[in-house]
């Protein structure tokens, strides 16, 4: 299997998460890389990129590539060769719900699903960190709605069994997080922009951008919410510590 990098949010044109770049770009092990981006969740505008191709190519010297599906142009099977072609995925933000509706379209799903599985490493911000887990708390109401929206639990590709909230420390998402913990009982990852959790194999690591920046481990217990900030350390830990919960350490 490849590698994960889930990014809770950060403005990759303004340099926000370069840091956590750079360790995407290294967790390949290659020297220039191929990147593949795919910015369907925002309807694949030139300015992000652009925004790309300056810090994956120009900045970490990738060789880059991108995926354009909202116009029909690009067929399943060609979509797929550009997947496996890659040696990285970057998935931009977004719609969540309209990117995975397309992705199932053209079968990128079960593509990025099949290049895990190679050994390729994929990674992305916000609608593309929601993607990698088994469900996410997504704005993609916002997107469709005039006035009032709320927050929804969206399913995604399951390739790391928990919900996932990015951008944890903005607006209110904090608190209908921490309720949907309650609602579905799944255990959550919560991570606040310029901060990202990488998984490789059976372990995870948490790389951050910003120093305060911090990611959380959040679960339900006796119909309360257990939160365990995850730390910042040099060293892989397991991931069973991330994935299931234990009830001997809930915190009184």
């Amino acid at each position: 299997m490849g590698s994960i990098f889930a990014i809770g949010g950060g403005e990759i044109s303004q340099l926000e998460t370069l840091d956590i770049d750079k360790k995407i770009v290294k967790s390949v092990g290659k020297e220039n890389p191929k990147a593949l981006f795919i910015p369907t969740a925002s309807g694949e505008p030139q300015g992000y990129i652009d925004s790309f191709k300056h810090v994956y190519g120009e900045l970490l010297g990738c060789e880059t590539d991108v995926l354009l599906l909202v116009e029909g142009k690009t067929s399943p099977a060609e979509a797929r060769e550009q997947i496996m072609a890659a040696d990285l995925v970057y998935v931009g933000g977004g719609n969540t719900r309209k990117m995975l509706q397309i992705w199932e379209q053209y079968g990128v799903d079960q593509s990025l699903k099949e290049a895990y599985e190679k050994g390729k490493t994929l990674s992305g911000l916000s609608a593309g960190s929601i993607c990698w887990f088994k469900s996410g708390h997504s704005d993609t109401e916002s997107f469709d709605a005039e006035g009032t929206w709320n927050y929804v639990r969206i399913e995604a590709l399951e390739l790391i069994d928990a919900m996932h909230c990015p951008h944890y420390n903005e607006d209110n998402r904090e608190e209908d997080f921490n309720q949907k913990i309650l609602d579905y009982g799944e255990v959550g990852i919560a991570i606040e922009n310029n901060c990202a959790i990488e998984v490789k194999g059976p372990s995870y690591l948490i790389h951050k951008s910003q120093p305060q920046a911090k990611a959380y481990k959040l679960f339900q217990e006796d119909g309360e919410v257990i939160k365990e900030e995850l730390e910042n350390t040099k060293e892989y830990k397991p991931i069973e510590d991330l994935l299931q919960i234990i009830p001997s350490r809930r915190r009184t």
